[in-house]
């Protein structure tokens, strides 16, 4: 990442979503924009009565001309801001009040200190960032931009599983979720064609595709990721039994789980992947059905860091 020096911002759009942690979106949103507001920066406050309303006033903000999208929400909300700024001269900044922030991770961003984030946005450095873009082939062919790991086999099961859980919330539910998921472990047949055409076939719990390295808050599932070299990093789990999975859990934390004998990594620029039957989700957000096509786009989308260079997606 080559930073680029730029000045506090002129005009921020800052997209809020009051979910988020309770009503501690709406409060760090409404402490930024009296920070941003008291620093001379003009502030759009940007809010949806649901997330279509939020996308379509936030392109509007990115086509006008917007200097930065500040986002005051969780991984899902980054999400929808990686949509509209990718490609464009407009810089993201994160507001951290998720349950994962994974996003907010790679960055560097405070979780904890409201106060430093919106710092960042006003005195961050502004990086360039590979981004991963995907393409479900088993949906209609729709795209969408990624920033952290786009999952399949286990990990949309367990994804499946958190969102039709009401109770318990925050990162209880997701564990909860993988206890479930646990009683119903089977291996897949999965089917990957990397780059330039090499096809493979076997069996496996989970392939992750990681342009950073964590998901699901904090879990390094993908710890060879670097959002800057070009590449995505691939994480295959062979057809581990439940109580491989148990034991290996804690590992994933401390992206320790790759030297275990039965899962395997590889980088690749691009790679379709397919298992029957299953649903991708990327960034925790649902892409469609798969076979879907995964490809790194290097310097894809402006991130505001803290002034101290960040690496990797620790």
């Amino acid at each position: 990442m080559t930073p680029e020096p730029v000045g506090a911002p002129r005009r921020v759009a800052l997209l809020v979503n009051p979910t988020a942690g309770g009503r501690r979106g709406a409060d760090v949103a409404s402490r930024a924009a009296r920070h941003l507001l008291a620093a001379g920066v003009e502030v759009d406050v940007v809010a949806g009565r649901d997330l279509r309303e939020a996308r379509e006033k936030a392109r509007a903000c990115v086509r006008a001309g917007a200097d930065v999208l500040a986002v005051a929400g969780g991984d899902g909300m980054v999400h929808l801001a990686l949509q509209e700024v990718a490609g464009t001269d407009t810089a993201l900044a994160v507001l951290p009040t998720g349950t994962g922030n994974d996003f907010a991770r790679v960055l560097g961003i405070p979780g904890k200190d409201p106060q430093a984030a919106a710092d960042v946005v006003l005195r961050g450095t502004r990086r360039a960032l590979d981004l991963g873009r995907s393409t479900s082939l088993g949906d209609g062919g729709r795209t969408h931009w990624f920033g952290t790991v786009l999952t399949s086999g286990f990990d949309s099961l367990v994804t499946d599983r958190t969102n039709r859980l009401a109770w318990p919330r925050g990162r209880l539910r997701y564990n909860l979720a993988i206890l479930m998921e646990l009683g119903l472990l089977r291996p897949l047949p999965f089917t990957v064609e990397t780059d330039g055409g090499t096809r493979e076939e076997f069996e496996a719990v989970l392939v992750a595709v990681g342009n950073t390295t964590t998901y699901g808050g904090g879990m390094r599932i993908c710890p060879h990721a670097e959002p800057d070299d070009g590449r995505l990093s691939v994480t295959v789990v062979g057809p581990a039994g439940r109580g491989q999975l148990v034991r290996a859990f804690p590992r994933i934390y401390r992206g320790t789980h790759v030297t275990h004998p039965l899962v395997r990594t590889f980088h690749a620029r691009s790679l379709t992947l397919h298992t029957p039957d299953m649903r991708a989700y990327a960034d925790g957000e649902p892409l469609g059905l798969l076979p879907v096509r995964a490809e790194v786009v290097p310097d894809a989308v402006r991130v505001l860091v803290p002034a101290v260079p960040v690496r990797g997606g620790g």
